[in-house]
């Protein structure tokens, strides 16, 4: 059991957890894009690791094929619950998506199905006591560092693929639903189709690191699934910057980088992170990466790049 995953490499462990956040931020932005604010993305994290742990315990699934599995439950359970919220306006909507989060998390901890495990011992969700022994790493000896390599990879390739989407004719459309709805549908744009889209894929990457989570700590509990986890997952986003996939990314490092991992902010991690979102809110709300930041820096990048292309060409 010396590669197996366990808790004595603190900084492997808050690497993945860092991705872990970085993709339930990124499932906030999905929906923060069509103009939307969702404070209930943690429970599709927990509707990911809940549904991932079982395949992988009780039905003795490959992690690989619980985690996609789970990410299409994600994605039918987000339609599914938003489905009636969407002609809610903003405030409306964020509310009753906490509200939903909530009342998920509250049925988690009623709910109890055990069945014998390998080993004799029961496994499987046991109301507020969680779900334990979530030991697919372990039985087949995967090491943490695997682990953070093939999360990382994960990551890197849901980056890409929200880049490619945003530079899409579907990902300009939900772009102009989330600036001005009313001049969306003017132009004849399908706005609660492309929002219930948004919604579904947002919950389809929040319940894949929810399925990634449950297996790196082992256990899992409805207490984990509480309202902070959304609302840090929408200051991620908000911080970070809306224009950008990048955003989140940069908004967790913030946090988890910077005001976690620094002792200088040690008791003061949660003042200083409301008081981050509060400041940028009023001076910058569309975060560091906004549109404009952006578009001077693919200028400039584009700049050098023909610079350097005419000087190659003249010295040939």
């Amino acid at each position: 059991m010396r590669d197996a995953l366990c808790a004595s490499e603190p900084g492997i462990g808050l690497a993945i957890q860092m991705i872990v956040l970085c993709l339930v931020a990124l499932s906030a932005w999905l929906v923060l894009r069509v103009g939307r604010i969702s404070l209930g993305q943690q429970a599709y994290f927990g509707i990911g690791g809940y549904c991932t742990a079982l395949l992988t315990t009780v039905g003795q699934w490959p992690l690989d094929i619980a985690l996609l599995a789970a990410t299409l439950g994600g994605a039918i359970a987000a339609a599914l619950m938003s489905w009636p919220l969407l002609r809610l306006p903003g405030l409306h909507y964020a509310v009753a998506s906490l509200a939903v989060a909530e009342l998920f998390r509250l049925s988690l901890s009623g709910w109890q199905y055990q069945v014998p495990g390998p080993s004799g011992t029961p496994v499987g969700p046991d109301g507020v006591h969680g779900f334990r022994d979530i030991r697919w790493l372990f039985d087949h000896q995967i090491s943490q560092f695997d682990y953070l390599m093939w999360a990382s990879a994960v990551l890197i390739a849901v980056v890409l693929a929200l880049v490619a989407l945003s530079r899409t004719r579907l990902g300009l459309a939900m772009k102009m639903v989330g600036h001005d709805e009313t001049l969306a549908a003017s132009q004849g744009l399908p706005v609660h189709r492309l929002r219930l889209l948004a919604t579904a894929l947002a919950g389809a990457v929040a319940a894949f690191a929810g399925g990634l989570y449950a297996h790196q700590l082992t256990y899992i509990e409805p207490a984990l699934f509480d309202p902070m986890l959304g609302i840090h997952a929408v200051g991620y986003s908000m911080l970070g910057g809306l224009a950008t996939p990048l955003g989140p990314l940069l908004g967790a490092a913030l946090d988890l980088g910077l005001l976690e991992a620094t002792r200088w902010f040690e008791g003061w991690r949660m003042v200083l992170f409301g008081t981050l979102v509060a400041v940028f809110l009023r001076w910058r709300p569309r975060g560091l990466l906004d549109e404009t930041l952006v578009c001077r820096l693919r200028s400039a990048w584009q700049s050098r790049h023909h610079t350097v292309s005419t000087a190659m060409a003249d010295q040939s």
